[in-house]
């Protein structure tokens, strides 16, 4: 078995770290001064980690933490990168007195205050840090995260107007990129469906058609139709390999294209809901892929029957097993968010997830079995594996 990876875990009350030394596992944190924290990404060749996240009070922003740890503590040297200020910032600046009572001190105006609310995802690609917004745009980065500037082309994509918000807003949650070459990249929008430029951004295809096989039918109003998938994807994924093989989980429903998201094929036959948030890739093999089905949008977010289980796949969705060994089989109500699974580069590969009853839940073998790494955590917005060097 390899050595066990730091799992990078965003909650609404900060960001932990959350890694096994000789006494088990312990969560260092919290860090951001208790923003909560949507997204999380890390480098493995300077030790970099990246916090995103935010809110109406604290504005929009992205934290990083740069180099290696002193003595394994990351407490020190956070560095928050702003882009919109929130109602903290129009507080602070109209009485400064008392903020000086607490310590806060006015900061200069962030570049993008009034045309965004939070960042909601981190993507690292060909020297370029990516962020996604909410309301849904795209940012990007030359200088690790240091100041940014928004790539407009996506903005003004023709069908912006036409955008919908899903429950959480109009989001841009998910960033997935080709890492043999960074002008190919996807998106996903809640609820906008799947973006895709092949030319670093000057230009976007919007790819959200079915394939020619038949659709199941649904009335359901995020289920799409005979043409297109539902547009509220939650989460997507790039398969390991030369291909240009995506999954989806949407919210009505588990694709698959083998064309970059120019066709779809659902793949939610087997599943017990059709409902859910995260999924997880394979490292190496793009046939294997988890996910966690919960029993409907309406009917409370939980898993089925109140029984966990996270569902595998070897055959790129074609059949699903219930991975269910050391998960609660009783009275279990929690709801695992989209970002809120990962998958370590390991061999056998490492399966993390965790839930908004503040519990990290991690497989050290593909799923087959299950073990509770930490409890008690605020909410878990998202868990992402820091890459190993």
């Amino acid at each position: 078995m390899s050595t066990a990876p730091t799992l990078l875990v965003g909650t609404t009350k900060g960001a932990f770290l959350l890694s096994k030394d000789a006494d088990g596992w312990s969560a260092e944190g919290p860090f951001c001064d208790g923003w909560p924290i949507n997204h999380m990404a890390g480098d493995a060749k300077t030790g970099t980690i990246w916090a995103a996240g935010g809110n109406e009070w604290f504005g929009a922003g992205v934290w990083r933490r740069t180099g290696a740890p002193n003595g394994g503590q990351y407490a020190e040297g956070w560095e928050l990168s702003k882009l919109a200020g929130g109602q903290m910032d129009e507080w602070i600046a109209n009485d400064p007195e008392l903020a000086a009572q607490f310590g806060a001190t006015p900061s200069g105006p962030a570049p993008y205050t009034g045309q965004l609310q939070a960042i909601w995802s981190l993507k690292p690609a060909g020297g370029t840090l990516f962020a996604g917004g909410k309301p849904a745009a795209l940012y990007a980065s030359s200088d690790g995260g240091a100041t940014w500037e928004e790539v407009e082309s996506l903005r003004n994509h023709p069908s912006a107007s036409d955008w919908m918000p899903g429950a959480a807003g109009l989001t841009l949650h998910t960033i997935v990129a080709d890492p043999a070459d960074p002008k190919r990249m996807w998106l996903a929008i809640s609820a906008a469906g799947v973006f895709a430029t092949e030319d670093g951004g000057a230009t976007w295809e919007r790819r959200n058609r079915r394939s020619n096989a038949p659709a199941h039918p649904s009335s359901h109003p995020a289920a799409g139709d005979g043409h297109e998938t539902g547009h509220c994807v939650h989460n997507m994924g790039r398969a390991a390999g030369d291909g240009d093989l995506l999954y989806q989980q949407n919210h009505h429903g588990v694709y698959r294209s083998r064309d970059g998201g120019r066709s779809w094929d659902e793949i939610t036959e087997g599943l017990p809901s059709t409902f859910g948030f995260p999924i997880g890739l394979h490292p190496s093999d793009p046939d294997t892929i988890w996910t966690l089905p919960l029993n409907s949008d309406m009917d409370g977010r939980y898993p089925p029957d109140a029984q966990a289980a996270v569902w595998r796949s070897r055959d790129g969705g074609e059949s699903w097993q219930d991975c269910r060994d050391g998960l609660p089989q009783k009275g279990c109500f929690f709801t695992v968010l989209r970002q809120a699974m990962a998958v370590d580069a390991a061999e056998p590969a490492g399966v993390f997830f965790g839930t908004n009853s503040g519990s990290v839940f991690g497989s050290f073998d593909e799923g087959d079995s299950w073990r509770e790494l930490a409890r008690h955590l605020p909410t878990v917005l998202c868990v992402e594996v820091m890459p190993r060097a």
